[in-house]
């Protein structure tokens, strides 16, 4: 039926939304639906429980809202009746933004709930009537408990980026929403990849939910280019990206990611320090503030370069990134799936770009595994200068291979850590300070 439905499914109009949806739409630049769209909006209009399966840049933010919209169509009463959990404040801040564009010509009363601020203006625009509501899991469930949201008039439920708030250990509260929830409701997972816990998950609380996969799990965008450089260390990484960077036109939208907080702000100060251009960081250390105005001056085209750790690898959504840049590769894989996924969006052509040290290759072959396909590898170009690793970064990647190897092999004894035979010096004998102590006092006597 899905099938039969997206053959004769080819433009919005074909969904049967209302006039004010597809006014909004067509404002927003959305020429035809995208095969997320065309699988999920006839089954999530249809009251179904949906599964879907899809990489972020797809269009699945479209595909659960247009028909949450179609079923809400106006401002009715004081409490929720949509809610939609997104994992990290820039995915919630996103969504909402999507809201305000495909709902621009309704009277719907919308927002967005998250960590960072103090929770006084959002209860402020919770109480005066609320509609749909997008949310982090920790924000809903405190407010919540503090008796400022009344969840019983919720008929739909969605939970965007699964696997990332497995990743953030959001099972806890989820758990705890689904027990306040009313029981009758339409409840729709999102996720990129097929991880175990969101499986656990899906069979926890959806009813015989149709399963909607757009590409197999984990695989890149295919409009994104990737290539790994094998480079020995911090230095030479700057060195290179240096050397990339130096191509302005080319080079000319950029997000580097790293790892550690440490690392965004060493490259980000680096960046700002050579005047290679306009350069923000966005890591969990930065204010709520900083990070919104850092996202907002990147998007405008302010920004050439944002330097961040992985906070931020779902939640932005710029459609022209020239390069993703892992200055640092992640050490949970699917990660790497979305870092990537920041450039090639809306179908244009983007790029990715690796470093790895040596410990780190053991890192990429788990990632080319789960993504199905090698990482083509380049050599590092002639007129880089090879820096030699500083001894404590030597000690760090030694110490980082010693484990990759145990973790492979348990009866591994350790070439970094092995313990090695000390030769024993002869112990002198001592003699008992009591003894010591009465000869002494014998010879004064005598």
């Amino acid at each position: 039926m899905a099938e039969e439905a997206e053959k004769e499914i080819s433009t919005f109009e074909d969904f049967k939304l209302n006039r004010q949806l597809l006014n909004a739409i067509e404002e927003a630049g959305y020429e035809k639906p995208t095969p997320i769209q065309l699988k999920a909006i006839p089954i999530i209009m249809g009251g179904h429980d949906v599964m879907g399966i899809a990489q972020t840049g797809t269009g699945k933010t479209a595909a659960f809202l247009l028909p949450i919209l179609m079923k809400v169509k106006y401002a009715q009463g004081t409490n929720p009746r949509a809610i939609i959990l997104a994992p990290t404040r820039e995915l919630a801040m996103q969504i909402e933004e999507h809201i305000t564009l495909l709902a621009k010509y309704t009277d719907l009363r919308h927002t967005a709930i998250y960590g960072g601020l103090g929770p006084k203006t959002q209860i402020e625009i919770i109480n005066n009537g609320i509609d749909i509501l997008v949310a982090t899991p920790k924000r809903l469930m405190e407010l919540y408990l503090k008796g400022e949201l009344i969840l019983k008039e919720v008929k739909t439920m969605v939970l965007d980026e699964a696997d990332k708030m497995m990743d953030m250990g959001f099972m806890p509260q989820i758990r705890q929403l689904l027990e306040v929830l009313p029981r009758k409701r339409q409840n729709l997972l999102f996720s990129a990849t097929m991880h175990p816990k969101v499986v656990e998950l899906s069979e926890e609380f959806l009813e015989f939910p149709t399963r909607i996969e757009i590409t197999p799990q984990a695989t890149p965008v295919e409009t994104v280019t990737q290539v790994l450089y094998q480079v020995p260390n911090l230095r030479t990484k700057i060195a290179m990206l240096e050397h990339l960077i130096r191509d302005k036109e080319a080079f000319n939208r950029v997000i580097i990611f790293t790892r550690s907080k440490k690392n965004a702000e060493s490259v980000a100060k680096y960046l700002e320090r050579k005047e290679y251009g306009e350069v923000r960081s966005i890591h969990g250390n930065k204010g709520q503030n900083t990070r919104i105005n850092s996202m907002e001056a990147f998007k405008s085209g302010e920004v050439r370069f944002l330097v961040a750790t992985d906070v931020a690898a779902r939640g932005i959504d710029v459609s022209m990134v020239s390069h993703v840049i892992n200055f640092d590769v992640p050490f949970v894989y699917e990660d790497y799936v979305h870092r990537i996924g920041r450039t090639g969006r809306a179908e244009n052509e983007g790029n990715a770009i690796t470093f790895a040290n040596e410990s780190e290759m053991y890192h990429i072959r788990k990632i080319e595994k789960l993504i199905r396909m090698q990482i083509p590898e380049l050599p590092m170009p002639e007129q880089i200068e090879i820096f030699p690793t500083p001894f404590d970064e030597q000690q760090a990647i030694a110490r980082d291979i010693d484990h990759q190897k145990r973790a492979e092999n348990p009866d591994f004894k350790g070439a970094f850590h092995e313990k090695k035979a000390i030769p024993q010096k002869p112990v002198k004998s001592r003699r008992d300070p009591r003894t010591s102590f009465w000869q002494k006092t014998k010879k004064k006597k005598r």
